[in-house]
């Protein structure tokens, strides 16, 4: 049991983290004079319980050994999502303890899919907490990519660890001057992003929250027609330029402030994203101004077309409109789009682009090896060689991100779940994207009328998204704990 006290220390220093937060919107339960006073409950709760494993697992040499890394990833993530599920639990919206981990996990793996039908007369303190869990999921998602994930072989960061001679200890030798300088980079965009928010029309409750949301690439929204509430373009703007920062590799953030002035231009997974944003603009632009003339003019189409795409690809969710109303294309472009992601190092979700880059380079290989037998090929990304070992993790990682993903959408089906339903919602989780496809979970709908069931294999399907997969799934595996 020695073994894992670092574990339960590190987790016990999460929870008073969590519970020390819920002071806010306790805050706002008396400003607003809301009569539940659930998050002073929930506060004493957590804050308690997190001392307590603080205290009972305190030792000199607090080391991480391999199984204690993935647990802890697994667990910290795990225990912020049942902590805080408490005021969701204790509140006034009668949710029921499913309802309220599914809103909790939804919320800290920055998913943002909902089961609260009304969230325009939803108490404030709950709104505001909603905002918080994606925010601290997002910061806590970046971190955990930065530093852990390379570790344990299972993330992209380590690609950012090869420009050069240039490594990420050689750019800041100390974790925690990593996660220092990422907290205020992040919360300098969360800053920004609020008062451009509040400069265009929104008031300051809801550009606070939603400049959490944003950043965090979440998703989650102050009233059930989400960003569309307002009706305001200079909004939907500001959305789309803060969710594209978001979904940049925080690493870049870090080298530009160390002198490397070139890394937005230079890096091959940015300039990757920034393709697909252009060319998935570009056609659902086309698509509309085709097939949508008496609607929109065309710059309507041309914000709305970015808007969505945006919020889509980074697994923010936002949305102005039903693109279901759209036709079929936009459902079946917008699922893919579901599954290619952002940066890894970023906030956002999916396959991640730099995956898709390496694995089409592999295939770019292979093709010229059947034109020249002879010829000795090799895969470099970001001007540098990548190992086979690397590659064959990327196959693997894929075909077990598509094989989860139909394991989910069975599951799902066997509950008695509609096809769209089934297969949009089990990618929109694994995804962590939040809005399905559909009249039950799409864009105007939520996951409120979804079994239990069906909402216990969502919440896992999010966690397993969130920690890429393997993060997870390593720990069910005995050989593993024996080793």
């Amino acid at each position: 049991m020695n073994n894992y006290k670092t574990v339960f220390f590190a987790i016990g220093v999460l929870l008073i983290i969590l519970g020390t937060f819920m002071i806010i919107p306790l805050f706002l339960q008396f400003t607003y004079g809301e009569e539940n006073k659930s998050f002073l409950s929930s506060t004493t709760i957590t804050i308690f319980i997190g001392i307590l494993l603080v205290l009972t697992n305190l030792e000199e040499n607090r080391k991480l050994n391999l199984q204690n890394a993935f647990l802890l990833t697994a667990l910290s993530w795990l225990s912020v999502a049942i902590f805080g599920c408490i005021p969701f639990l204790l509140s006034d919206l009668n949710l029921s303890i499913v309802d309220s981990f599914f809103e909790s996990m939804s919320g800290v793996t920055t998913t943002g899919a909902t089961i609260i039908t009304n969230l325009d007369d939803a108490p404030k303190s709950i709104l505001v907490w909603r905002a918080i869990l994606q925010w601290l999921g997002g910061i806590g998602i970046i971190v955990m990519a930065i530093t852990m994930l390379p570790l344990l072989n299972i993330g992209g960061m380590q690609l950012f660890k090869v420009e050069g001679s240039e490594t990420a200890e050689k750019i800041l030798p100390k974790t925690r001057e990593i996660t220092l300088i990422i907290s205020i980079i992040y919360l300098t965009l969360t800053f920004f992003c609020g008062v451009s928010y509040w400069l265009v029309g929104m008031n300051i409750f809801d550009s606070i929250a939603h400049s959490m949301t944003t950043i965090a690439t979440g998703g989650f929204s102050t009233y059930s027609n989400s960003i569309g509430h307002f009706q305001n373009p200079k909004i939907e703007i500001i959305s789309i330029i803060f969710i594209i920062l978001g979904s940049l590799p925080f690493i870049a953030y870090l080298k530009f402030i160390k002198g490397d002035k070139k890394i937005f231009f230079k890096d091959s997974q940015i300039k990757g994203l920034i393709y697909i944003l252009i060319i998935s603009v570009l056609l659902m632009f086309i698509y509309l101004t085709l097939n949508h003339q008496e609607e929109y003019t065309v710059f309507n189409n041309l914000r709305i077309s970015a808007f969505n795409v945006v919020s889509i690809l980074s697994g923010t969710g936002y949305v102005t409109s039903d693109f279901g109303l759209w036709g079929k294309f936009p459902l079946i472009f917008f699922l893919f789009l579901m599954f290619v992601g952002g940066c890894a190092g970023s906030t956002t979700c999916g396959i991640k682009i730099f995956r898709f880059q390496i694995l089409a380079s592999f295939i770019l290989v292979q093709i010229k090896k059947l034109v020249y037998p002879h010829g000795i090929f090799s895969i470099k990304y970001n001007n540098e060689k990548i190992t086979n070992t690397f590659i064959y993790s990327i196959i693997t990682f894929i075909f077990l991100y598509f094989f989860i993903f139909f394991i989910l959408t069975a599951l799902l089906s066997l509950n008695g779940l509609d096809f769209v339903t089934a297969l949009s919602g089990s990618a929109s989780a694994i995804s962590n994207v939040g809005p399905g496809l559909g009249d039950v979970i799409g864009p105007n709908g939520n996951y409120s009328d979804l079994p239990s069931f069906s909402k216990l294999i969502l919440s896992f399907g999010m966690l397993l998204g969130r920690l890429e997969l393997f993060a997870v799934l390593v720990l069910f595996f005995p050989s593993f704990w024996r080793n």
